[in-house]
């Protein structure tokens, strides 16, 4: 069963739902301005420790780590070096993973993957050679950390959401601002609850649940929007299925 709560609500000791704060004051004697709520969340506080421009509305964030594919960190380090790139501020990650198919004689990128690997090595980055780890799943693994931030120039960097990772795909001039040691702009996004109840059944995954997440809100519903997972169903998940 799917309850949708369309207005902004009050989540109490993590499991009751308050749809007002008058409802609030009366079940815990404490007041709750509107707005108030979302602060509690584990996005925003991930986000206001990043967020570098006093303003928690309009953001301007600084990341931990930065991360490419091949198809995407020839043109990023190339940007950079233009605009005077002498090393890389933070922990960067250059992996071999979309444009790493065998053909005779290596690959049919090898090129770009010999500049990847000069690049680490000149600027200090992080070089993951071809056929050893997909971009994805090595953030996941060797990455991630407890409210950390990446920047990933992937439509889908991994969230790392099961540890209270907040990670954000974006496009290559996006990271090599980051890169040059600029901020990243967004407005703050909302903050959504869904709370799990149960355990998934057979053949159940719980990619299915994020399916009919986007079924219910519609892929235009998520924009802009943070989502954030609870309940007493999520102590039946794995690591990699949060």
């Amino acid at each position: 069963m799917v309850k949708l709560y369309d207005k902004g609500v009050y989540l109490i000791n993590g499991t009751e739902i308050a749809e007002s704060s008058e409802e609030v004051k009366a079940k815990t004697g404490q007041d709750w301005p509107e707005g108030e709520a979302a602060k509690q969340t584990i996005g925003y506080r991930i986000l206001k420790e990043h967020n570098t421009s006093g303003n928690m509305d309009r953001l301007q964030i600084k990341f931990d780590k930065l991360t490419s594919h091949d198809i995407t960190f020839v043109g990023i380090i190339q940007t950079a070096r233009a605009s005077g790139l002498e090393k890389f501020p933070i922990p960067y990650v250059l992996t071999n993973c979309h444009n790493s198919l065998c053909a005779v004689g290596g690959t049919i990128n090898e090129d770009d993957h010999m500049f990847g690997l000069s690049c680490a090595k000149k600027y200090g980055g992080v070089y993951v050679p071809p056929h050893q780890a997909v971009i994805h799943q090595f953030a996941r693994e060797m990455l991630a950390g407890g409210g950390k931030m990446i920047l990933g120039s992937d439509s889908h960097t991994p969230t790392g959401g099961g540890i209270c990772m907040l990670a954000m795909g974006a496009g290559g001039l996006d990271v090599a601002v980051a890169m040059g040691g600029g901020t990243y702009y967004i407005p703050m996004p909302k903050m959504t609850r869904i709370n799990l109840h149960g355990y998934l059944k057979p053949w159940v995954s719980a990619k299915d649940i994020i399916l009919e997440v986007l079924r219910i809100m519609s892929v235009k519903g998520g924009v802009g929007k943070i989502i954030e997972y609870g309940g007493d169903g999520v102590k039946t998940l794995s690591v990699p299925e949060r």
